[in-house]
């Protein structure tokens, strides 16, 4: 049995460790934006411009990714029974019309991220994602149609945990 508390708990230290990435490289750009030696040379120099538009978009990224980690810190494990209603922490399995299955975790935030339970790849999924929202409310055994970029995909729900 897949524990959805150490699923959880394997999302929050990826994007803990995406932070401090991410915090770290807009540190080291910023300080090299405005490094004596980045002093603009020419009127075509643009190195100090260009480095300060990054530091600007790490920020950015590390803003999001810390609001991330904030919304992570926040949920609580649910457990789901076979008539429950999909919600955030759901453990989720699909299968497509080939017979090929997925688990996906529902979560606020971080999605796309992968994590490892023994042989299962577990996804995760938010309600802003057309998955996420095509799951949001069904329960076990209900078909879902989900729009991707290349086109329709008919999935079942076969365990909700």
């Amino acid at each position: 049995m897949i524990s959805k508390q150490q699923l959880l708990d394997a999302v929050r230290a990826q994007v803990a460790a995406e932070v401090d990435a991410a915090v770290a490289a807009q540190k080291k750009t910023q300080a090299g934006a405005v490094h004596p030696e980045a002093r603009q040379e020419g009127s075509k120099d643009t190195r100090a411009i260009e480095a300060g538009y990054l530091a600007r978009g790490l920020a950015r990224r590390a803003e999001e990714l810390q609001e991330a980690q904030a919304r992570l810190a926040r949920v609580r494990v649910r457990a789901f029974g076979e008539d429950d209603a999909i919600d955030l922490t759901a453990l989720v399995t699909v299968e497509d019309a080939e017979g090929v299955e997925a688990v996906y975790l529902l979560l606020p935030a971080a999605a796309g991220r992968r994590v490892e339970a023994g042989s299962v790849t577990v996804s995760v999924v938010t309600p802003q994602a057309p998955l996420g929202r095509a799951l949001l409310g069904r329960a076990l055994d209900d078909d879902v149609t989900v729009t991707t970029p290349r086109g329709p995909r008919d999935l079942t729900i076969t365990a909700v945990a």
